[in-house]
């Protein structure tokens, strides 16, 4: 019972704010909205491209020299394995420090690469975000949209083609790098 007089509740909402909202656009001139999807802006752009690139280095560095350390600790515990019964109490100690040693570095290593990436993620995508705001605020102006929804952000379920001006996004951003240089 409670569930279904919530639901004729919503629903009475509902109508009020499209009767309300068909009332304003009798009035007013018609809303005009455009989408980008910034996620498209950063794969498809030069300076997107470049970025992402940068990125992607940096991450395949980090996945080498983990690698390397995870060979080097496969190695130890292999030695220690092989040799624990050959080796003195002491030498079996510092072959078990060592292999401790090299765990602790390579989890701070991790750790220390992952906040590196995160940071420079952030850093670069700032950069950008700070870059394409005038541009989308002068196709706006151009375009005279009322508002600029982001695709990757909005939760939009649908949009008209038409008002998508993420090319635009791209063609004007990559025409600013180009003139900056």
């Amino acid at each position: 019972m409670l569930g279904r007089s919530r639901s004729q509740f919503i629903l009475l909402i509902t109508a009020l704010l499209l009767l309300v909202s068909f009332g304003f656009s009798q009035q007013q001139k018609p809303l005009k909205i455009g989408i980008v999807n910034s996620q498209a802006v950063l794969e498809k752009s030069i300076e997107g491209k470049r970025v992402m690139n940068q990125l992607s280095q940096k991450d395949q560095e980090n996945q080498k020299k983990l690698a390397q350390m995870d060979e080097e600790i496969r190695q130890l515990e292999s030695k220690l394995n092989t040799q624990r019964m050959t080796l003195s109490s002491e030498a079996l100690m510092q072959l078990t420090s060592d292999l401790e040693k090299k765990k602790t570095a390579r989890q701070r290593f991790a750790e220390d690469s992952y906040r590196e990436i995160q940071d420079l993620t952030n850093r670069l995508f700032n950069k950008i975000q700070r870059e394409l705001l005038p541009i989308i605020e002068q196709i706006g102006k151009d375009l005279d949209l009322d508002v600029i929804f982001d695709l990757r952000n909005s939760g939009a379920i649908y949009f008209n083609p038409r008002i998508d001006i993420t090319e635009e996004v791209i063609k004007r951003y990559d025409a600013s790098k180009k003139s900056g240089k």
